[in-house]
């Protein structure tokens, strides 16, 4: 027996089969020398009735101090009752992001990953989340241990992406078609939150106990501000009225006058069926929108426009596509023929949704009204009585909607609170008093 040192590890000598140097200062701590040449420093001890071997490291890579040290800690732990040797074996088999990140997709294809309505995700936002894990996540953290993340090391991934170092042009499944990779702010919140949710996924299944997301701060997205003036509006009207000279452009002209007149996602209105549309009760009972089923009041200059349509009818869906049972599919090569060039070059669907939310603002209506007439989260808790249609919501589509059309169709209103214009407010009453007494109209400001 010898103390290990460098000078001795130097000179042990290589045999014909591997063999251990025993330090005589440290029980347990040795030098495996083997055939090749290489020297690696080890511990032995008993754990539950049987001798194990623990493996430091390399010579080269460890001194013979540091290994001694290294020992002592790692034996201190076996007097402890901790297993040196099966804790890196369960490290060794510890997943990667990567790995974890296969499991998720796997429980999200088979609808076991729920969005924050408590539903399983949408085939949209699988395919949106996926991206996010190839292009983002894998490229940047796929090969680390995922018990080995730390906050540090995911603000810099944050920032990494922010700074655009993900950037790539990607090519799709699509003929000829590709994702363009920016990263920036934007990207680097959603990306980071989504890990986050990720990671919460690796908690419940027991793989970390902790969320290394938690605490981050994340960059802030910029505040939409962008609407639609009524100047604009009446710009908007003139170059629909231009585009439908087109044949070609008399689909996509209907589903932008749509987007206007009822606030509606995109998505709504190009997948919209005709079993979703209720004239009588004068909305959509849509199936399935971002926060599920959904019952919205339109109003009457849609209603009217939905039933001319109707007598074009071709399959199940309002605007369909190629085929009749598919629904319109180049939205935005028909947009951007529209709008690429002209005064409202910037202006985008959520814009349009937007400035129908900022019109029934500026017309008087509440918060709450405007949320369950464009289906928005925040409007959830009116779920039970736009259920049955509330007429006061019927008449506040109609009001905006009419106001809008007014204004598609070159109209310069004087005044746009309907709240504060009396003889409008008598007239209405009016008409409703005589129809509920089944007498002539009177006038009551007479």
């Amino acid at each position: 027996m010898t103390k290990l040192t460098l000078r001795s590890v130097e000179a042990a000598r290589v045999e014909d089969r591997e063999y251990i140097i025993w330090d005589d200062e440290l029980p347990g701590f040795g030098l495996r020398v083997f055939v090749s040449g290489k020297r690696s420093y080890i511990i032995q001890y008993r754990a539950r009735g049987r001798t194990r071997r623990y493996t430091i490291g390399l010579h080269g890579v460890w001194a013979p101090e540091a290994a001694r040290r290294e020992a002592k800690v790692q034996l201190g732990l076996v007097a402890k009752g901790e297993n040196p040797a099966e804790d890196r074996k369960v490290n060794h088999k510890a997943i990667t992001v990567k790995e974890l990140c296969e499991l998720y997709i796997k429980d999200m294809d088979a609808g076991l990953i729920l969005g924050k309505s408590g539903r399983p995700k949408k085939p949209s936002t699988i395919s949106i989340d996926k991206g996010r894990i190839l292009r983002h996540i894998i490229p940047l953290l796929g090969t680390r241990r995922v018990q080995d993340l730390t906050r540090g090391e995911l603000i810099t991934v944050m920032n990494n992406i922010t700074v655009g170092k993900t950037r790539a042009v990607i090519k799709t499944k699509k003929l000829r078609g590709k994702a363009i990779v920016r990263g920036g702010p934007g990207a680097a919140r959603r990306t980071i939150g989504f890990l986050g949710g990720i990671l919460t996924y690796a908690v419940n299944a027991g793989i970390i106990e902790r969320n290394p997301v938690h605490g981050i701060q994340r960059p802030k997205g910029k505040a939409r501000t962008r609407r639609l003036s009524e100047a604009e509006y009446r710009t908007l009207g003139a170059m629909l009225v231009e585009a439908a000279k087109d044949e070609n452009n008399a689909v996509i002209v209907e589903i932008i006058r749509q987007l206007a007149l009822t606030g509606c996602r995109r998505s709504e209105i190009l997948k919209l069926r005709w079993s979703e549309v209720d004239y009588d009760g004068s909305c959509l009972r849509l199936a399935d929108s971002k926060e599920g089923a959904s019952v919205r009041a339109v109003g009457l200059s849609v209603v009217e426009r939905l039933e001319t349509r109707m007598r074009l009818r071709e399959g199940e869906f309002v605007f369909p596509g190629r085929t009749p049972d598919q629904p319109f599919g180049y939205f935005d090569n028909r947009w951007k023929r529209i709008f690429n060039g002209s005064p409202l070059s910037d202006v985008t669907a959520h814009i349009l949704r937007h400035s129908f939310s900022s019109i029934a603002n500026d017309l008087g209506f509440t918060e709450v009204t405007i949320a369950a007439l464009i289906g928005h989260a925040r409007g959830s808790i009116t779920g039970r009585y736009i259920h049955t249609l509330d007429t006061a919501l019927i008449m506040a589509a109609d009001n905006i909607s009419g106001y809008i059309e007014g204004l598609l169709n070159g109209v310069q209103f004087k005044n746009n609170s309907y709240a504060l214009d009396r003889e409008a407010r008598k007239e209405s009453l009016s008409r409703f008093l005589a129809q509920a007494g089944g007498k002539e109209e009177n006038s009551l400001g007479a």
